[in-house]
């Protein structure tokens, strides 16, 4: 592998020209695909398997044109204070806002609130469903114009008009403004770790390179694909953070290569053999992880891993061609002021040194690692104590999908969220459907009566509506009101106490009962995922440590780093659980609603989490084996490793978290919780996990850290991470032994 890289470094370097051409001409095609792309359709979210999806399909097949799966609105309307909303202006004015809504082109029923008796019992809230052929990422905008233009007319007319559903329904804004704060910081820790502006500006410019084409791809293809926005949100978030930090190992190793006197092409060619082996195989953990994503079986999240995934190897082609390319432009630029200063005066006549002239002070990296060795034990002690108490939370963890009530109150949506929940209860926010499949049934009518009485007389249920009949009379639809809200626990016993009363009904009717909606959706996805968690971590984590054990040629190593992993991990999540479920700090990061967790977020952040873990767990790692298989102690081979990597993989660190901290500033709560979380987990696995417990629990292994039982060493195949290979070759060219290129020990 190292071989391969350093001759394929050496080349980019030798042909930088036509090398940065391919990729501007890529970037360009991207980006010219992308601003000619059809819109994106429907984003359709489908979880097949579920009680709740088949409920779905089968309604599509026995109400055909009912548009099951189309867009739905409620315009909520409140009278002013002290009137009803029946008073004769207020009614004039909402049946005139229902004429409006009824004419729009992909309309296809309106309920007039005081035909369906959707007025409050107080007087004073009422709503108007609507209901859209289309779904909501179809609705054309002129049809959401139509809308907001409705409420905006009866507004004028003095009622309070919110509009809440998923008709409104806009692309999940990722923060602007918080993605340049976070490229802003990245840049200034990169010109402080790097000291040359040169220097730092490549790892910024080849990562936004990389997330150019990958983004544009991934809206080129959005419309074949049914790829949602958050596809692409995903996508620029772990692109930008893997991009800038592969791209920093490479730079970071070839100014080391430059500082021990080889030429500029040996250099290049060094450093993509040595760090680009190390972000090949680091690349390979992040995609394990997210293409894993596929074993849940959601076909939104494996799209989304799926994307992320070819974004990510963007990423590493990029830092392995490209940074050789741009190292070729930029000369020795890219070292520090510094060392350019020193170097002109190595320049200068030799003087005599004197005994103190080579002495060299210990870096801050250094000197924690020396601690550590000494200390390995309490360190490793304080760092699981301090990671298992902030992990504590998570074991209060609920988990649920966002709703219109996790919206910021800015939003017409939440505001209407909450006019319906004062007006007519909490759970009318989230109702239930029931379908009764009564084709068997001997008696469909009364298989839906025995449903709906079943229904009426469980804990927790705010109204049932009579059952509505299909033409055919074999299929009905029954809506069930909670008195709780969507995302509590009540409500989803509630809908696993329906689902058991329909068990009981299919023994004595012979018709089926299942329970749909968004809020039994939601339930349902949760427990598909909460199924999943297990076999998918079993898949990636066991991949990821068959790929280490070759990495390091040790099996304690790779198990060291799954387990730290796990650590970190469930720490990010117990600070997600403190933060959006029962707010703490919720104030200073714009939490303004708390709630359950988002279901997919446990199961997000191991994928995501663990290629990004296992990045550290590389870069840091191999230069402490290349230390040890060079001939240094265990004890000694830490300390070397944390001297040549500490600084970057914690400026590394630092800007992963400034990228997705970026994400933070999102109004979008889903957004929102994936930034807090994966920049809070960076923070705990690289500062904590890497940084400290991993040095500790080297030290303690000694030697034993890197045993690898014969017959394995024997069946793994030699991936050389830490370049030996080139090592062995320079040798042998230079006792004269060497056919190969001359040029390889040119320096």
């Amino acid at each position: 592998m190292a071989t391969f890289l350093y001759k394929l470094g050496r080349l980019a370097f030798r042909r930088r020209h036509f090398v940065a051409l391919i990729w501007v001409a890529l970037l360009t095609l991207a980006g010219v695909g992308a601003a000619s792309a059809p819109a994106a359709g429907s984003t359709s979210f489908s979880i097949p398997g579920t009680e709740a999806q088949k409920a779905f399909d089968l309604l599509d097949q026995r109400f055909p044109g009912s548009s099951s799966d189309g867009a739905t609105a409620r315009v909520v309307f409140k009278a002013p204070a002290g009137e009803k909303i029946s008073d004769t202006l207020n009614k004039a004015t909402v049946e005139k806002t229902v004429k409006k809504l009824a004419d729009g082109s992909e309309v296809t029923s309106v309920a007039d609130p005081f035909q369906t008796k959707a007025v409050s019992q107080d007087g004073t809230v009422a709503y108007a469903s609507v209901r859209y052929a289309v779904s909501g990422m179809e609705l054309k905008d002129s049809s959401r114009d139509a809308l907001e233009a409705a409420g905006h007319d009866a507004q004028k007319a003095g009622l309070t008009v919110e509009i809440g559903g998923d008709a409104l329904q806009a692309g999940a804004e990722p923060g602007a403004a918080g993605e340049v704060v976070g490229l802003a910081i990245a840049a200034v820790v990169l010109v402080i770790t790097l000291g040359s502006l040169v220097a730092a500006g490549l790892p910024l410019l080849t990562a936004i390179i990389g997330v150019g084409i990958g983004v544009s791809t991934i809206t080129v293809l959005a419309k074949a694909l049914d790829l949602g926005d958050t596809t692409s949100t995903l996508a620029l978030m772990i692109g930008l953070a893997v991009g800038i930090d592969y791209a920093l190992f490479i730079v970071s190793r070839y100014r080391g290569e430059l500082a021990e006197g080889r030429d500029r092409e040996e250099a290049v060619g060094r450093a993509a053999g040595t760090a680009g082996s190390a972000v090949v195989f680091a690349g390979l953990t992040v995609v394990i992880a997210l293409a894993g994503l596929s074993v849940v079986g959601v076909p939104m999240l494996t799209k989304m891993g799926l994307a992320a995934a070819g974004t990510v190897v963007v990423s590493v082609l990029i830092a392995l061609t490209m940074i050789p390319a741009l190292l070729g432009y930029a000369g020795k630029r890219v070292r520090a002021a510094g060392e350019k200063r020193r170097g002109r005066r190595d320049t200068a006549p030799a003087t005599p040194a004197t005994p103190g002239a080579l002495a060299r002070r210990p870096g801050l990296g250094e000197r924690w690692a020396s601690f550590v060795v000494r200390r390995p034990a309490a360190v490793l002690l304080l760092g699981v104590v301090g990671l298992g108490a902030v992990a504590l939370p998570a074991s209060q963890l609920e988990l649920g999908l966002p709703d219109d009530g996790s919206q910021p109150t800015s939003t017409t949506q939440r505001r209407a969220y909450d006019l319906l929940s004062d007006g007519f209860g909490p759970g009318f926010n989230g109702p239930l459907m029931i379908v009764v499949d009564a084709k068997e049934s001997a008696d469909p009518k009364a298989a839906a009566t025995t449903v709906t009485d079943g229904i009426k007389g469980l804990k927790d249920v705010a109204s049932v509506s009579p059952a509505m009949f299909n033409p055919a009379g074999d299929t009905a639809t029954i809506t069930v009101v909670p008195s709780s809200k969507p995302s509590s626990v009540r409500t989803e016993d509630l809908v696993h106490a329906i689902r058991s009363e329909g068990t009981e009904v299919k023994a004595d009717t012979d018709a089926r009962v299942l329970v749909t909606g968004t809020t039994a959706m939601n339930i349902d996805f949760s427990q598909k995922l909460n199924d999943a968690l297990v076999p998918y971590l079993a898949l990636v984590v066991g991949l990821a440590f068959l790929l280490l054990i070759a990495v390091f040629r040790s099996v304690l190593v790779p198990l060291k780093a799954a387990l730290g992993f796990l650590l970190s991990v469930l720490a990010a999540l117990g600070a997600v659980v403190a933060v959006f479920q029962w707010g703490w700090l919720g104030g200073l990061l714009g939490v303004e609603q708390t709630g359950p967790i988002m279901s997919m977020m446990p199961i997000f952040m191991v994928g995501v989490v663990f290629g990004l873990a296992m990045d550290y767990e590389v870069f840091l790692v191999t230069r402490m084996r290349e230390a040890y298989v060079h001939g240094e102690t265990p004890g000694q081979a830490v300390v070397t490793g944390f001297r040549h990597s500490a600084r970057v993989v914690g400026a590394a660190a630092v800007i992963m978290m400034s990228v997705f901290g970026g994400f933070i500033t999102s109004s979008e709560s889903m957004i929102k919780m994936i930034g807090f979380g994966l920049a809070i987990a960076v923070f705990f696995d690289a500062f904590v996990v890497r940084m400290a417990i991993v040095p500790a629990v080297l030290a303690l292994l000694g030697k034993r850290a890197w045993w690898l039982p014969r017959w394995l060493d024997r069946a793994l195949p030699n991936v050389d991470v830490e370049g030996e290979g080139l090592r062995t070759a320079a040798d042998a060219d230079a006792d004269g032994r060497g056919d190969g290129d001359r040029e390889l020990v040119r320096a």
